[in-house]
């Protein structure tokens, strides 16, 4: 379980294909504080350490994970949006994230405005997720609140912080996503599918 409050971001070292799946290694600042088996949300993906050398580590993400994120367009010194699972007791600063990517979007536009930054992102709306405005959606991993909402597609306003600290800034037309719905709609979308 995750907040989507992005703690850092990390660089990628290493890529190694394994039959269907993808070794990440990944260098980062709070590589000292992970230990073997821990999970670590990566663009909002959910992955499991198995090693650690020096300042490095290294995640697994099986054939259905590439399939279904953009784990599988990383390509050697890219940075990827990192976060450790949240402690029980702390403050939920974001809100609950899984760390289970629901599909991909595409960036279709960034404007400034007024010293932050509108993203707009437009996703296969076949897929039945939904976003509504003031609710949350998480980007890459990243908390954020819903500014605009339509049927495919939705926008959310960066603030300098956001951008200058996650992969926002590297994000333009055309950069492919992961994006995870807020769970609790998620739950009220299927009920309301179940009573017909």
């Amino acid at each position: 379980m995750f907040t989507g409050i992005i703690e850092t971001l990390g660089k990628v070292e290493k890529l190694e294909k394994d039959g269907g799946n993808l070794h990440l290694t990944v260098s980062s600042g709070i590589t000292s504080e992970l230990k073997i088996d821990q999970s670590v949300s990566h663009n909002g993906v959910c992955l499991t350490v198995v090693s650690i050398n020096g300042d490095s580590y290294t995640v697994t993400a099986i054939e259905e994970t590439l399939n279904k994120t953009n784990l599988g367009d990383l390509k050697v010194g890219d940075t990827v949006n990192l976060e450790r699972a949240m402690v029980l007791g702390a403050r939920l600063d974001g809100h609950i994230v899984q760390g289970h990517v629901d599909q991909t979007a595409v960036c279709q536009s960034v404007a400034e405005q007024d010293g932050s930054w509108v993203y707009t992102f437009i996703y296969d709306s076949k897929l039945n997720n939904v976003t509504i405005e003031k609710g949350s959606i998480t980007v890459d991993g990243v908390s954020l609140t819903v500014v605009d909402s339509q049927k495919d597609k939705f926008s959310v306003a960066i603030i300098p912080y956001t951008y200058e600290h996650t992969r926002f800034h590297a994000y333009k037309v055309g950069t492919r996503v992961n994006l995870e719905f807020d769970v609790v709609g998620k739950y009220v979308a299927r009920l309301l599918e179940l009573r017909g």
